[in-house]
């Protein structure tokens, strides 16, 4: 078959051949994190539907993934790549030049792939073929008690509204690069990713959308997504979340919705009530307990999700990070996009 060449914001992407032994073809950028592809690979392995490829596309890391590359080469059929720093996007869109299948799909180095989720797929598009699709993410029980709290708080309706795939709904359902797939067609016409990084997912999502494919949550089709290992690095990965969101907003207007605001409303409102609590105690005292109940709640619903006290006490302070650290990136990005800086 003749390869299919398109333009787009980081320059030519060239399809290579497709390869009809290949159902899909797997898009994994990573920087850094040899030991966390080493787990990807391997979950990889263990999938019940086997009609894949790997693209493992290294970002000019320091700490190269090659050796774990030799080690997987014969357990999958798997391309590896190094090429100069550039962002995710930049980088998946040249793991698509690679790409033989039908799909690509596309996840996150930080990832594990359940055994059925390849089979998941299968099955949905099977049954109702779409152009593009996602899935939730969540925690595995051998994640840190840290990361599970964190895979809680990033995926849950209390703190995210279940926009992230908590819900059996697409209409405000935007996949995410950490499990994302879509078809040639769908690449060729949007062409691929825009942004070097900060939110460049959610800018193709929104993008897909306006080109009228069909979009799908694949609730079955999750992944265990580790996040970060500290609060600090979880907190500045939340507040790069929000500095993006503003991105998107200045390329699509209309894309900040209310639930975008929430985080900032958030920090405001617990701002406010503790300065209130100074004037008058019993005033803020109420603004207070309005932030406990809904911290209680967190508690309540980790425990019933997790099944872990443990997880289930930090992710109150996940939840605090998350919000604190989305609301900030937000709003000091809004101040700087609306004072023209």
């Amino acid at each position: 078959m003749a390869e299919t060449g398109i333009m787009c914001a980081t320059g030519l992407i060239t399809f290579g051949y497709m390869n009809s032994s290949f159902r899909y073809s797997v898009v994994v950028p990573v920087y850094n994190r040899p030991d966390e592809v080493a787990e990807l690979l391997d979950s990889l392995t263990k999938q019940t539907y086997a009609n894949f490829e790997v693209i493992l596309v290294e970002d000019g890391s320091t700490e190269r993934c090659d050796k774990v590359y030799e080690k997987f080469a014969d357990l999958l059929s798997i391309q590896y790549y190094f090429k100069p720093n550039s962002g995710p996007g930049p980088s998946r869109n040249y793991g698509f030049t690679k790409a033989r299948g039908e799909y690509v799909v596309v996840f996150d180095s930080d990832c594990l792939i359940p055994t059925h989720y390849f089979e998941a797929v299968e099955n949905f598009i099977s049954k109702a073929p779409v152009d593009a699709w996602g899935g939730p993410d969540r925690g595995h029980e051998n994640f840190t008690p840290l990361q599970q709290a964190m895979g809680y708080t990033m995926s849950s309706f209390l703190t995210t509204g279940g926009i992230r795939g908590g819900k059996k709904r697409t209409g405000r359902f935007q996949p995410r690069s950490f499990n994302m797939g879509m078809s040639r067609k769908v690449v060729e016409q949007t062409g691929g990713f825009n942004f070097n990084r900060l939110a460049e997912d959610i800018e193709l999502s929104v993008r897909i959308k306006k080109a009228g494919f069909d979009v799908h949550l694949i609730p079955d089709a999750f992944v265990y997504h580790k996040r970060r290992s500290t609060w600090k690095q979880f907190f500045w990965q939340v507040y790069s979340f929000g500095r993006g969101r503003i991105h998107v907003g200045q390329v699509h207007p209309g894309e900040i919705k209310i639930t975008h605001w929430l985080p900032l409303l958030f920090i405001l409102g617990l701002i406010a009530s503790l300065l209130i609590w100074v004037v008058s105690w019993q005033a803020g005292l109420l603004g207070i307990s309005l932030y406990a109940v809904y911290f209680m709640a967190i508690l309540n619903d980790s425990y019933k999700t997790t099944k872990s006290m443990w997880v289930s006490i930090l992710s109150v302070p996940s939840a605090f990070i998350q919000l604190t650290g989305y609301g900030l990136g937000f709003g000091k990005e809004w101040l700087k996009v609306s004072l023209g800086r």
